[in-house]
């Protein structure tokens, strides 16, 4: 585990394996919650998204996409950062898992302004949200695919894109190995939580990707409980 620390870990991710699923999944994404609770996973979307919508003018509407959501329950803290700022919020949860998509619909059900959709990321159409994010989905990516995704998601937005995830270090992979063991018995959780940060990144990655893309507006930023926020806007002043 320390030489996959090192390097981004290559051991597949067992929500990754759409042949398992069903309940046990379901059970997965509720306990994930209460982890992005703990580690504050919400945060660095909440910093990208308002970074875009100011460099954007302040619109008084805007539509999010939030790709790979699992249950998408970052959103909640867009809903409430909109209702303080008087912003007509609209946001769109997609991911390919149905277990995924069903719990997104239970957590949301009786909020009008967040649809969710099973959807592929690569079938994304162009220019249909102005912003998209991904929280702790990118890292499911190798490092040859990883452009190529996040072209996608860029395709698909008309401001700009958000990515927030995970550093790979030992203090986070520590923290997150103890905490699962502490807060559930789920094997999805018990292999994939400590392996998500093992997959996860360090700034050399985001430069590599920043190199890849070819574009200056990348912008990334280390957060608090080992978090990056990447900015990439697709138009800047």
């Amino acid at each position: 585990m320390f030489k996959a620390l090192k390097l981004r870990a290559s051991e597949p991710e067992m929500m990754d394996d759409f042949s398992r699923g069903g309940q046990e999944l379901r059970e997965a994404l509720k306990h994930l919650r209460r982890l992005n609770r703990i580690f504050g996973a919400a945060a660095p979307t909440l910093l990208g998204v308002r970074r875009l919508w100011k460099e954007a003018d302040e619109p008084a509407s805007l539509s999010v996409l939030d790709a790979g959501c699992g249950s998408g329950d970052v959103n909640a803290h867009l809903l409430r950062w909109a209702d303080k700022n008087g912003v007509a919020m609209t946001i769109t949860l997609a991911d390919l898992t149905e277990e995924a998509c069903e719990e997104a619909r239970a957590l949301f059900v009786n909020e009008p302004r967040i649809k969710v959709e099973r959807k592929d990321l690569f079938a994304l159409e162009e220019n249909i949200a102005d912003i998209v994010t991904g929280t702790q989905f990118v890292h499911h990516f190798s490092e040859d695919e990883l452009p190529g995704a996040v072209e996608k998601l860029l395709d698909a937005s008309r401001l700009g894109v958000v990515l927030n995830d995970i550093h790979r270090h030992i203090v986070p992979w520590a923290a997150v190995w103890l905490t699962t063991r502490l807060i559930s018995n789920n094997a999805y959780i018990k292999h994939d939580g400590p392996l998500s940060v093992a997959k996860g990144f360090r700034a050399e990655d985001w430069k590599k990707l920043k190199a890849a893309l070819a574009t200056p507006q990348l912008e990334y930023s280390w957060r608090p409980l080992f978090r990056y926020a990447v900015v990439i806007a697709k138009y800047r002043r």
